[in-house]
């Protein structure tokens, strides 16, 4: 049975989740505010965690980015409005979903089966043959790490799965609506700019000239690739 860590303060929406999770044969446990929730995250393992964005004591950003310097456990937020997407997706704090209250259950239910049948993917892959190399830049796909030259490059979990979704595919075109499905795991309709805006942050860290980037290409009228011909 998966377990669910909820990180919410209110008590009717924990409710809720609490009743229609475990109709789903979800076990559940919960935490009312974000030092809280971040303990138990930290100390146990989950397979999804729920995080409102707006918290006590401690808010759902900074939990979800303490989170990702120790686990990669998925995270779906929880926003209360809709103004506040941008902000969710444009801080570099990890989540792999969100989602706006007040919310389907159905379509929340989906979203939780989908993002834990992404971890439980990445989690399964063979990774015998997990070190990519180029001139410049290696990506450890199991131990999710990435070097340019002598140094560690630290990236988001989204930016790490764009950079090896490309790097294992050099020369192969994605469409931003490609990115979309495959990274996010949905078309969400209007958000291409959410790809833009990340792999500009990703060519900020890898590319030494963000004019005449080294790795990642732009495809005019199509997206963006792999620079294919860079390989070793």
């Amino acid at each position: 049975m998966k377990h669910i860590l909820i990180i919410e303060d209110d008590p009717e929406i924990i409710r809720l989740l609490e009743i229609h999770l475990k109709d789903s044969v979800y076990h559940t446990t919960k935490a009312m505010n974000g030092e809280t929730g971040l303990e138990m995250a930290l100390e146990n393992d989950y397979d999804l965690v729920l995080l409102d964005l707006t918290l006590p004591r401690m808010d759902g950003v900074e939990v979800c980015k303490s989170l990702r310097t120790k686990k990669n456990t998925p995270v779906i937020m929880l926003t209360a409005k809709s103004e506040e997407i941008d902000r969710v997706l444009g801080l570099e704090i990890g989540a792999d979903d969100y989602i706006t209250k007040p919310f389907s259950i159905r379509e929340l239910l989906a979203r939780i089966k989908a993002v834990i049948r992404r971890a439980e993917a990445h989690a399964t892959k063979d990774d015998k043959s997990s070190i990519l190399s180029f001139p410049g830049l290696q990506i450890d796909v199991e131990m999710r790490k990435v070097t340019l030259g002598e140094n560690r490059i630290e990236l988001s979990p989204k930016e790490f799965e764009l950079l090896v979704l490309m790097a294992s595919n050099p020369g192969r075109n994605y469409s931003r609506t490609d990115l979309l499905n495959i990274i996010w795991g949905y078309n969400f309709d209007g958000y291409e700019h959410t790809v833009n805006s990340h792999i500009n942050r990703l060519r900020a860290k890898i590319e030494s000239d963000m004019a005449q980037p080294t790795y990642i290409l732009t495809t005019w009228g199509v997206g963006y690739k792999f620079n294919e011909d860079i390989i070793l």
